[in-house]
């Protein structure tokens, strides 16, 4: 598909990575704040340790972006890095965008260490569980308290590793299912709910969609 297709809302939240010098891959979050249809992209530079991360001319980047059920990837070269009147990464405007569906059925199998937010009133209860499966539209949680009804709203965070880049996972949603019964009773789980996501900002989904897709693919890479 063609970039300018998309549609692109200015602000729309990216993610570029690159090679580091000694080979390494590096992902860095940005905004897109600006193109010129056919000639360049305009980026807002990202930080790294509250410093601007500098890029150099001629730099290949792949950019990924959420988009629809599915991630967003294209290849770009940045032109230069300007810093006056503010900093603006100039890439390469692309030729095509690559897309790669996440069907909303598919659920992969994890086992992620979680904390659980739950509002009583002005109370916020704080319960440790994990999560077993998850899709790009919910979740099955595990604890060893019924802390929820159905229809209750709760939100779960943890840090997560997504090929090598540490984010913070948070999950927002409403309890739709709950089972007695769970499979990992001796890791503690005595209460299983099932979760529909609900009222995530596009950075929370982007990492949640980079997080399943990443599982996908490295249960595809278990199956060859």
């Amino acid at each position: 598909m063609k970039f300018e297709d998309l549609k692109l809302a200015y602000g729309y939240p990216l993610q570029l990575q690159t090679t580091s010098l000694s080979g390494q891959p590096e992902r860095f979050s940005c905004r897109l704040i600006g193109c010129l249809p056919g000639r360049s992209l305009l980026l807002s530079v990202p930080k790294l340790a509250g410093k601007l991360v500098r890029f150099r001319s001629g730099q290949k980047i792949v950019v990924r972006l959420m988009i629809d059920n599915g991630i967003g990837i294209f290849a770009g070269v940045v032109e230069t890095q300007t810093m006056d009147p503010y900093p603006i990464l100039h890439l390469s405007f692309p030729e095509s965008v690559t897309f790669k569906g996440i069907r909303s059925a598919t659920r992969v199998a994890v086992q992620e260490r979680i904390e659980i937010l739950s509002a009583h009133g002005d109370n916020v209860q704080s319960t440790p569980g994990f999560i077993s499966d998850i899709s790009i539209n919910g979740c099955r949680i595990e604890l060893g308290a019924d802390i929820a009804e159905l229809g209750d709203s709760l939100t779960l965070k943890t840090e997560v590793d997504i090929r090598g880049v540490k984010r913070l996972l948070l999950l927002k949603g409403i309890v739709r299912s709950r089972v007695d019964a769970t499979d990992n009773v001796d890791e503690g789980a005595l209460v299983s709910y099932g979760i529909e996501f609900s009222d995530q900002s596009d950075d929370e989904r982007l990492v949640m969609y980079a997080y399943v897709f990443s599982h996908m693919a490295q249960q595809d890479q278990t199956a060859d």
